[in-house]
């Protein structure tokens, strides 16, 4: 049950009525976590989109991110984000397995995702200065600078909708992840 205001995204007027048409027109659906940030904070649910547009221009490729904010999400433990990612990798033409391995950054099937989120785990998972040892790991499995840098902003996008459904308790719109 959602802690924070809620409210039927039909009733929404203003700038939370804009992005939740935008949404629908985009997805189909303006899924709960979206509408619950944007019935609170429009400037948060523009700002949280607009980090996931700039994503899709990034270095990065969408299965490299979705790698990585289901390891970020595992790690969390945000069932929300859990099951919205796990769809979304399904979606992408990954297995079941492959996601369990994403999520546990375990094995995968994909050396080089394998990497990534190994070395996205232990940054959320960690305080302090990373050990170089694990950037060069990541640089060794193919990955650039710009993808480095790129993996720290899918980081930051998944890491504030993880922190809103774990305080908001946001009802879960999507099939559970397995």
């Amino acid at each position: 049950m959602p802690r924070l205001h809620t409210q039927d995204i039909s009733t929404a007027t203003g700038p939370a009525a804009q992005l939740f048409t935008a949404i629908k027109g985009a997805v189909g659906k303006v899924p709960n976590a979206y509408a619950d940030v944007g019935a609170n904070s429009p400037v948060a649910l523009e700002a949280a989109l607009n980090l996931d547009a700039a994503l899709r221009k990034s270095s990065l490729k969408g299965k490299q991110v979705e790698a990585i904010k289901l390891a970020v999400s595992e790690a969390a433990e945000c069932d929300y984000c859990l099951a919205a990612h796990s769809l979304m990798a399904k979606k992408l033409g990954f297995s079941a397995e492959a996601v369990i391995g994403l999520r546990r950054a375990e094995a995968s099937g994909d050396a080089q995702l394998d990497a990534l989120t190994v070395f996205v785990r232990e940054l959320v998972t960690t305080r302090g200065t990373v050990p170089a040892a694990s950037v060069a790991a990541v640089k060794a499995a193919g990955y650039s600078d710009a993808q480095i840098v790129d993996t720290l902003l899918a980081v930051t996008s998944i890491t504030f909708t993880n922190l809103f459904n774990r305080v908001n308790d946001t009802v879960v719109d999507f099939p559970a992840a397995d």
